[in-house]
């Protein structure tokens, strides 16, 4: 019977050694590092979530620009579109990255949305990045 190993990234190796640094800046220290490609691939997905085009040097692309949705009425037509372009930036930005579900809810009172993506990388287990914009 075929075992099945999962995939490795060669930076994961040593343990020892910081990939990155995680997304959102919430540490008592400087920056809170991560030491492993899946932890960094989750932070640089939030990274571009909350990303304005334009705002990154030399990639004035990088960016989902949804700031420029901030004052929209939230409606069907605004979260397909949303949704659309999420998906496709995604597949752009970070191919190692398949999207299983990505799910868009309005909060209709506060004018927000809530975003639900459940992702896996690389054939390994599924992680989920939930954000209120």
């Amino acid at each position: 019977m075929a075992i099945r190993i999962p995939n490795q990234h060669p930076l994961d190796i040593n343990q020892r050694v910081a990939v990155g640094v995680a997304i959102p800046f919430s540490s008592p220290s400087v920056f809170t590092q991560t030491f492993t490609t899946l932890d960094q691939i989750k932070s640089n997905i939030i990274n571009y979530i909350l990303t304005n085009t334009g705002e990154r040097v030399l990639n004035p692309t990088f960016g989902a620009n949804l700031r420029a949705q901030l004052f929209e009425q939230v409606t069907p037509n605004t979260l397909s579109a949303l949704e659309m372009k999420l998906t496709n930036d995604i597949k752009k930005y970070f191919p190692s990255v398949r999207i299983d579900q990505l799910t868009l809810s309005p909060i209709y009172e506060q004018n927000a949305i809530h975003l639900v993506m459940v992702y896996s990388v690389l054939n390994n287990a599924t992680e989920t990045i939930q954000i209120t914009l």
